[in-house]
């Protein structure tokens, strides 16, 4: 049976990023994402909904994450799912669904490395790339009503 698992993400970090480091030398960053969907419901009410997804990147990737992101900043995260089961000290079984990042692209500006002795004309990985032209989607209002959806 053939298998696909792909996740591509674009959001608002949530809290500053967390550096931690492997037994093993390596770095390890959790990010925590904030996706937000805004639509009108059939009384015409704005309504919102925001998902928060757990995210890890690792390697220099993770330096990076770490040194240019902060609270608030906007990136596009691609990954897959993984899926995290362990015990607690209570033997109770626990898991938790995040993304495994395998790229993480900034969409704004961050802060900057400490020391780096950037100016406002450098140029950070934070602000290489200011924005992703979004895929092509329609319009939910364009839609019409809910029981003409082919599904």
């Amino acid at each position: 049976m053939a298998s696909f698992n792909k996740v591509i993400l674009m959001g608002g970090i949530t809290r500053d990023p967390e550096m931690k480091q492997a037994a093993s030398g390596v770095k390890v960053a959790d990010l925590s994402l904030a996706i937000s969907e805004q639509w009108k419901d059939k009384s015409g009410e704005s309504q919102e909904s925001t998902c928060y997804v757990d995210v890890v990147v690792w390697n220099r990737q993770a330096e990076l994450c770490c040194q240019y992101l902060t609270k608030g900043s906007q990136v596009l995260v691609e990954g897959r799912l993984q899926l995290d089961k362990w015990e607690n000290p209570q033997g109770e079984k626990r898991s938790r669904l995040r993304v495994q990042a395998s790229r993480v692209q900034f969409l704004s500006s961050g802060k900057r490395a400490e020391g780096s002795g950037a100016t406002g004309s450098g140029s950070s990985p934070a602000t290489q790339s200011q924005s992703v032209p979004a895929p092509a989607s329609p319009d939910i209002d364009d839609m019409g009503d809910e029981d003409d959806l082919p599904f």
